[in-house]
């Protein structure tokens, strides 16, 4: 393993390694620690660095001018340092005082903190091997070659023996660990998957044997670790550990329900609902958004519920279907509107790519003006190689797209209601319908300026006519 970027030269490390020598030249004990420390073992740049200290809050609190007192009370505090690019830049590092906790009574708070200035006491607390060493920055020469990298760390648990086999465990009792924060059953998958780990044999019983009592872990927190799973790059290999490991039975059991459901095979010759989606979900790219992966893992939740078979196996109305479950996963996990909105317009807009090459020029633009439509291209792109393996649906449609630009795909109205009040109609509820139909004959083609514009609407809504009508 060989590190491919320059540790040292990282603001977040050089904030860490400050902290860490004020700490150390007060006389506290300090370290970095937990996942920085493994991302480093991994050679992985580390997202940020995390420091493990004997020194109380207190005297964290005092000792640096920038401070947040997020989890004092559990022993946390964010040093805020000045990133040496900007000075209004702040690089927050978060600060941990050792400590022994007690029993979990809300399955993720501590009752009771108690401090501790033992690292090897600190570290049985946390939750799986590969997060608990420990990494003494001063000892480490300015190449961080592997070998000085391994010297320098501090393993009370085995993290480096579990690095080495690709296995995930859990320190000490894992159904203990899970107890004390249920969230880290997912945690775990995230990880496991992440990494492409084993789940260690004892791990992974305690976690099916707890994945029932995982809905007494907040919707929100859930929702978030869903939605990391969903976009670190290896939502399948997750999706595959959620489904063995029971929780997706608790979590997502309309996703669950895809198992076992046919599909014909002349259009999905991978199989089943389950198969496919999990196709789907192998596609999704680091980062990715996580309106799309959500889209993505729900795009065909509809297709259980509809399932017939007549001539052939059918799913009519699973759009519709789709969207009426996929908007109740929503308010499940709390997603917000926005998010929400995109979500369903993504499993209501999945199967319109078919009928693009029939569109009227009209429709196709207004398709082309969906919210984030690069996204609705994606999932499609995906679900056809997940299928068919035919692009040609999406490969029209953005063959048109490029050749439309955006003056034409959502052109300036050529009439506004006060237009229409000044050519004599009275405002009403016939305004939305006239200046719709402005609209549709611009995007048609059919006019294209406003005294056409104005001749089309006296032609196809009379001025008599109208008042009739109340407009």
């Amino acid at each position: 393993m060989m590190l491919t970027f320059q540790v040292a030269a990282t603001p977040g490390f050089s904030a860490a390694y400050s902290i860490v020598r004020t700490l150390r030249q007060r006389g506290y004990e300090a370290w970095l620690a937990g996942g920085c420390v493994r991302d480093l073992l991994l050679g992985h740049q580390p997202a940020d660095y995390d420091v493990a200290t004997s020194a109380r809050p207190e005297i964290v609190l005092d000792l640096f001018p920038r401070t947040f007192a997020v989890g004092a009370h559990f022993g946390v505090v964010l040093v805020a340092t000045a990133a040496e690019s900007r000075e209004d830049d702040l690089i927050l590092t978060e600060v941990a005082t050792f400590r022994s906790d007690g029993l979990y009574s809300d399955g993720r708070h501590p009752d009771q903190v108690c401090y501790t200035t033992s690292a090897a006491e600190d570290v049985q607390r946390r939750d799986f091997t590969i997060n608990g060493l420990l990494l003494d920055p001063e000892q480490l020469p300015a190449d961080f070659n592997p070998i000085a990298l391994r010297a320098a760390v501090i393993d009370h648990v085995g993290g480096i023996r579990d690095l080495d086999q690709k296995k995930l465990s859990a320190i000490g009792d894992p159904a203990r660990r899970f107890e004390e924060d249920r969230l880290r059953m997912l945690r775990a998958i995230r990880f496991a998957a992440r990494f492409g780990f084993e789940i260690a044999p004892p791990t992974f019983a305690a976690i099916r044997a707890q994945a029932g009592k995982i809905p007494s872990v907040s919707r929100e927190r859930i929702r978030d670790e869903l939605t990391r799973i969903l976009t670190e790059g290896r939502a399948r290999a997750a999706f595959e550990l959620l489904d063995s490991s029971g929780l997706l039975d608790v979590l997502l059991p309309e996703v669950a329900r895809m198992k076992g459901v046919e599909q014909p095979p002349q259009f999905h010759p991978e199989g089943d609902v389950w198969a496919h989606t999990l196709l789907v979900l192998a596609q999704l790219e680091p980062n990715c958004p996580m309106a799309l992966a959500w889209g993505a893992l729900l795009h065909d939740v509809g297709k259980p519920p509809t399932f017939t078979r007549s001539d052939r196996i059918r799913f009519n109305g699973h759009v519709e279907v789709g969207v009426a479950i996929g908007a109740e996963v929503c308010r499940r996990f709390r997603f917000s509107n926005d998010e929400t909105r995109q979500v369903l317009a993504l499993i209501q807009n999945h199967m319109r790519f078919a009928d693009a090459a029939r569109m009227k020029p009209s429709t196709l633009k207004r398709f082309f003006r969906l919210g984030q439509f690069e996204q609705h291209l994606a999932l499609h792109r995906m679900d056809s190689l997940a299928g068919s393996g035919n692009l040609g649906h999406y490969n029209f449609v953005r063959a048109q797209l490029a050749a439309t630009p955006p003056e034409i795909i959502r052109p300036k109205p050529l009439l506004t209601g006060r237009e229409l009040i000044t050519l004599g109609y009275q405002p009403g509820a016939l305004f939305k319908q006239i200046l719709f139909a402005v609209e549709e004959a611009q995007l048609e083609g059919v006019i294209s300026g406003e005294a056409e514009a104005v001749e089309f609407v006296r032609a196809r809504f009379p001025l008599n006519s109208a008042r009739e009508a109340g407009a």
